[in-house]
């Protein structure tokens, strides 16, 4: 029997430094922020406290390019350790500075202490012109007394 090893089609690991540095590329805009646990925790390459919300409930990050971007690459990572809770985030992009949004993906996720802590996405797209991200989430499907979280934005 012969073998060989071959890459997953479409899927390529990116090198830490292949990361956007949204520093200098973007404004961004959010619903609420926790002192602790500002948005520049998850949004830069160098950071890794993550971003919380100051209140629970939904919350949103929105991203405006101060040029227009071609986006490939959006990796998502959220962790919740402690609390069994069932999340949705929806996630969005726009060609035209906001004014419109189109849908890439809208996802539920349920955490759990036990065995499912930490929520990976890692998305494969061929956006031209992006000029706005939104990212919505709502924290707890069911009990709304969750804080939303982000653990990790990254783009390519």
């Amino acid at each position: 029997m012969q073998k060989r090893l071959t890459e997953v089609p479409g899927y390529k690991d990116e090198p830490e430094g292949t990361w956007w540095d949204l520093e200098d590329m973007a404004q961004v805009e959010l619903t609420s922020e926790d002192a602790a646990y500002p948005v520049e925790g998850a949004l830069l390459p160098r950071s890794r406290s993550g971003w919380r919300a100051a209140e629970p409930g939904v919350q949103s990050i929105r991203l405006l390019f101060h040029h227009p971007q071609l986006l490939r690459r959006i990796r998502l990572r959220f962790d919740e350790p402690e609390a069994t809770r069932t999340q949705e985030f929806a996630l969005r992009w726009s060609p035209d500075g906001g004014r419109s949004f189109r849908d890439i993906v809208r996802q539920q996720y349920t955490f759990s202490p036990e065995g499912s802590t930490s929520e990976v996405e890692d998305f494969n797209v061929e956006l031209a012109t992006v000029t706005a991200l939104e990212l919505t989430i709502n924290p707890d499907q069911g009990r709304r007394l969750a804080y939303a979280s982000l653990a990790e934005w990254r783009l390519a």
